[in-house]
């Protein structure tokens, strides 16, 4: 077990955490924090659900560093919701208080050639990929990757946006400009069985919690529902676990993390099939694979990423019963009356005003009886 030396000194309820960005994962941090009796101070440059549930907030562009510097003396640590934050903020934040997970873990988790890397120099799999800077490495990559194929930008890419396939007759260099000409890379891809995922955390001594290796449905690129346990046999659910050890290890991660991975199945020499795990990408924060927790675990994320930071003992990742979680995308929301009349059903909606195409308005989780 890797330990960071020195450990930091507990935070105490009453304390003051800083949290960069306004969206539903700053508002279910703020929420879980006050629970626990601490305070959160939220920093974003627009208005968000987080917003309407913090003891503070700051609205400024994380570009202002005389704002982010008076924001970094009003908490004990800062933490944050999404991971592309501008490299600099963190930089300014770290020179007031602690920034967690930190700048380590943040900047291999913002590019995607950096975070493949890294995953690949601890001995684990991912899909293959290969660097793309410009239209004739794209053609180089497609040669040696082969399609169809995944081009994507190197940063600021989530929920499917900033990528798009490479099939039998692309035009590559129209491909490329249409992701606006920025450093991409090109990775193949991976005949996977299922979409999994790993929400675990790590503290400053090396502890490690993991809750239950979680099964996901995506739809047009966005998280649809979650199921948990996952359908993967004893040996795979503790082989994915494993991986996030080391990715945490590695890292000397502080917080939550959620690693989404692949299964494949592989054929024998004897003629029998076997399971391997994948790794597809690192989201250093809470995650939404991870809204199950709040309802189906005796901890849940959010606690558990306050707990780390704050320098506590993790709580126990114990699952109440078997999950289905189901994300409210949209015009989804609208069915909230209906959902609330369900018996079992646990509605969570984020407060957000305007239900768009594809846009996270909410989620349901049932927690049924176990098979």
């Amino acid at each position: 077990m890797a330990i960071d030396v020195p450990v930091r000194p507990l935070l105490v309820p009453g304390a003051t955490i800083g949290i960069l960005g306004s969206g539903q994962l700053g508002r279910m941090l703020a929420m879980a924090a006050a629970r626990l009796g601490v305070k959160c101070h939220i920093y974003a440059p627009e208005p968000g659900p987080a917003f309407d549930v913090a003891a503070d907030f700051t609205l400024a562009s994380y570009e202002d560093e005389a704002a982010l510097a008076a924001f970094a003396d009003k908490v004990a640590v800062v933490t944050y919701e999404f991971e592309n934050v501008p490299a600099r903020a963190a930089e300014v934040l770290a020179a007031h208080c602690p920034v967690l997970p930190d700048w380590n873990a943040l900047a291999t988790s913002q590019d995607r050639l950096t975070e493949k890397q890294f995953i690949n120099s601890l001995g684990i799999a991912t899909a293959p990929f290969a660097q793309v800077d410009d239209a004739g490495s794209l053609a180089r990559a497609v040669a040696q990757i082969g399609r169809p194929a995944i081009l994507k930008t190197r940063r600021f890419g989530y929920d499917g946006k900033g990528q798009t396939a490479i099939r039998d007759g692309s035009d590559l260099a129209v491909q490329f400009r249409s992701l606006g000409g920025v450093p991409c890379i090109l990775e193949g891809l991976v005949p996977f069985l299922r979409e999994i995922s790993v929400i675990a955390a790590r503290a400053a001594d090396g502890s490690f919690a993991a809750f239950d290796v979680c099964e996901n449905e995506h739809e047009h690129h966005i998280l649809a529902a979650t199921h948990v346990p996952a359908k993967v046999s004893a040996d795979t659910a503790a082989q994915a676990i494993h991986i996030v050890h080391r990715i945490l290890d590695g890292l000397k991660y502080i917080g939550v993390i959620a690693v989404e991975m692949f299964i494949v199945e592989e054929q024998q020499a004897d003629g029998s099939k076997r399971e391997r795990v994948i790794v597809n990408e690192i989201a250093p924060r809470v995650h939404n694979s991870g809204h199950w927790t709040i309802d189906g675990a005796t901890t849940s994320q959010f606690e558990q990423h306050i707990r780390a930071i704050c320098g506590w003992p993790l709580g126990s990742t114990h699952r109440h019963g078997r999950i289905e979680m189901r994300n409210l995308i949209g015009e989804d929301t609208n069915l909230w009356r209906d959902l609330m009349g369900e018996s079992g059903a646990c509605v969570h909606l984020y407060g957000k005003h305007e239900a768009r195409a594809g846009r996270k308005m909410g989620h349901v989780t049932r927690i049924l009886p176990e098979e």
